[in-house]
């Protein structure tokens, strides 16, 4: 399924978020000439913080400049904010490979966690925005059949909130001053299951509780630190849930026809992939752009 088989409601709620991206995206001359901002720009995570997309050529995903993270910059680079980005993320990462290592990325004794803290502690003095993008792949051992087994999630959150409170103290120890944070939530891929009939529907509902209680546990956390958090999750459902429309005789729920719209889920030459396409990834750049409101950086970032 693709975009074109979206009802017209849903199309036009889609241009709505998009056009939420654009506003943050106008150019705006007000002081910006005048003190010219520049920041440095962080992204750690997974594969989603290196705007991983699928190819013919690599099925499973290869990273782009197509990601939220250079849409982040593009937004804010249109507005006067000048960000040097640096992404250290690695696709798989976990809380505990952060931590310890164990990735495809990085060689002991050096992990993502202490790559983030020597470049916090070395921009200590600067302007700074980090964001925050773990937990799903912590998820990904309890996937049996292609659904999520909520009890394997359940007994998995207790040990993902103390390495989430690890990571982020830290994180918070190694920055300065002028460093604001910002978590991202977790959309709900498996909800495009639901475009597969009796048995998908049940994996797209099968997979609220895990996510939800992924979710309000990086809640708790980030909140715990006074980290604002993107919220991608609300902006890939839209409050659309209720909605439906007949795909194939099967009536889909409105927020897995988003899902599909919005990442390679559906797509037959790539499904089940749980990356989001171009459109996908700056949904979540306008989340993170609502998180960080449009006066950020409030302090003289020029250097």
């Amino acid at each position: 399924m693709n975009a074109a088989r979206l009802t017209r409601t849903t199309v036009a709620t889609l241009a709505i978020l998009l056009g939420t991206l654009a506003s943050f995206a106008a150019p705006s001359t007000a002081g910006a000439a005048v003190n010219a901002p520049r920041a440095f720009y962080l992204v750690i995570g997974a594969s989603d913080s290196l705007g991983v997309q699928p190819s013919a050529t690599s099925p499973g995903g290869h990273r782009t400049n197509r990601g939220y993270a250079n849409d982040v910059v593009a937004a804010e680079a249109a507005r006067g904010v000048t960000l040097d980005m640096t992404q250290i993320g690695c696709p798989g990462e976990t809380t505990f490979t952060m931590m310890n290592g164990g990735d495809h990325c990085y060689s002991a004794p050096t992990t993502q966690l202490s790559t983030a803290i020597d470049f916090l502690s070395a921009h200590r003095t600067e302007t700074g925005l980090v964001t925050i993008d773990l937990g799903f792949n912590n998820l990904l051992p309890c996937l049996v059949h292609g659904a999520l087994d909520a009890n394997c999630v359940n007994g998995l959150l207790p040990q993902l909130r103390l390495d989430m409170t690890t990571i982020l103290t830290a994180l918070k120890a190694a920055a300065g001053p002028n460093v604001t944070f910002i978590g991202i939530d977790h959309f709900n891929p498996y909800l495009a299951s639901a475009v597969g009939g009796p048995s998908g529907r049940i994996i797209a509902y099968d997979s609220v509780h895990p996510l939800t209680a992924l979710n309000r546990t990086l809640y708790d956390v980030y909140g715990s630190f006074d980290i604002a958090v993107a919220h991608a999750a609300a902006a890939f459902h839209l409050a659309d849930g209720d909605s439906a429309k007949a795909i194939r005789g099967v009536r889909v729920p409105g927020d897995a026809l988003h899902v599909c719209a919005l990442t390679y889920m559906c797509r037959a030459q790539h499904a089940p992939n749980f990356h989001p396409d171009s459109r996908g990834y700056r949904i979540i750049a306008g989340a993170i752009l609502n998180a960080l409101g449009p006066h950020w950086p409030a302090v003289d970032s020029s250097r």
